[in-house]
């Protein structure tokens, strides 16, 4: 669904901190930390992973899963190949 590697890229673009992106999605700043310390896909309540993707997907931030590809324009960041 994101990754905790998505959401901190994420972040970054948008140019917003954990704090910010609690506000926007509605999520404690508490649990947006403990979404990005995760390792590889972000586990947790469905309802909160939604919140978080939506207000991404509001701000403008279109998440690519893996080998799928960019349906948008515009500037992005994709790792081409995993470590």
């Amino acid at each position: 669904m994101i990754t905790a590697a998505q959401m901190r890229a994420a972040r970054a673009l948008l140019g917003i901190d954990q704090r910010q992106l609690a506000e926007l999605s509605g999520v404690s700043l508490p649990t947006i930390q403990r979404m990005e310390a995760s390792e590889g896909t972000v586990r947790g309540v469905v309802d909160t992973l939604t919140k978080v993707i939506q207000a991404l997907d509001t701000a403008g931030i279109e998440l690519i899963g893996e080998n799928a590809p960019s349906n948008g324009r515009g500037r992005g960041v994709r790792l081409r190949h995993a470590l």
